[in-house]
């Protein structure tokens, strides 16, 4: 496994997590869906009342292709003990159909696929739909 330390971001990670944001989008093919800047990350996820927590893993210099050296399995890890911490009961990741690797590596850590366990569908309701929805 990669020597890897996961920590709470720091305001000044913004860049770094907005470019992670866009690759992931690039793999999943929905790079036309990243609508946040750097300057939204900052006010949503800083100061007196952010609206989520972020974690980043800091990597060695010249780590390489991190593929398959335990560093997703290690992220979420993390994510448990911080939910655990904040009194939270679970939580819920998304994949999508095509992604079998996250799908198995989830699947080994003890998650529950809702899809296949219970038939649950995941809906959004984004830009023009959520403001027709509120009138606006």
């Amino acid at each position: 496994m990669a020597s890897v330390r996961i920590r709470e971001a720091e305001e000044g990670d913004c860049g770094q997590i907005l470019r992670l944001i866009r690759e992931l989008a690039e793999y999943e093919k929905l790079s036309d869906q990243v609508q946040i800047s750097e300057e939204a990350l900052r006010a949503d996820g800083f100061g007196e009342n952010p609206l989520y927590r972020c974690l980043v893993a800091d990597l060695p210099p010249a780590s390489g292709d991190t593929q398959g050296q335990g560093i997703g399995s290690k992220i979420i890890r993390r994510v448990a003990q911080v939910a655990l911490d904040q009194g939270c009961s679970q939580f819920r990741l998304a994949v999508l159909d095509w992604n079998q690797r996250a799908m198995a590596l989830y699947k080994a850590l003890g998650a529950q696929d809702l899809t296949e366990a219970e038939g649950w569908h995941a809906f959004t309701f984004d830009g023009e739909a959520m403001r027709k929805l509120a009138g606006k």
